[in-house]
């Protein structure tokens, strides 16, 4: 199955941080093998602490600068720079700078289940306390980040 989606159709998806959206993957495109989004940061924001128990991340800044707390760790990217997120790696994405940030993520494979893609490990945004778990309300939808 061929499929063309455009960003504009997509609706964000701010429940970790950021404008989060899904462009390429199984509900999106018919994906089998992982999916591909944008993520668009403003100076401050961030996307919460995450890991994923069964892909990889790739993370290419577009535009901008974006720091990438991995195990709590500080690497800083640039435009055209990119990161990989090993399996299991827990994850922050944060605009430490004064002006605007847009990103492109890709995952793969799959996790066997949409609830089994993505496990928080810190408050999400407007939540009192954490709220760590995979899936379900808390994690991606249909296992997407």
């Amino acid at each position: 199955m061929t499929a063309k989606v455009a960003l504009a159709d997509i609706a964000p998806n701010r429940r970790r941080g950021g404008d989060v959206r899904v462009v390429l993957g199984p509900q999106t495109a018919g994906a089998t093998s992982g999916f591909l989004g944008v993520l668009a940061l403003e100076p401050g924001e961030s996307v919460s602490e995450h890991y994923h128990p069964y892909s990889e991340e790739f993370l290419y800044v577009t535009r901008g600068a974006l720091t990438v707390l991995l195990d709590g760790e500080p690497v800083e990217l640039g435009t055209d720079e990119g990161l990989l997120v090993p399996i299991g790696v827990r994850h922050r994405v944060e605009n430490r700078s004064g002006a605007a940030a847009t990103a492109v993520f890709q995952l793969g494979p799959l996790a066997p289940h949409p609830s089994l893609g993505h496990v928080d490990t810190e408050p999400l945004p407007g939540a009192d306390e954490p709220h760590p778990g995979i899936g379900g309300p808390a994690g991606c939808p249909a296992g997407e980040h």
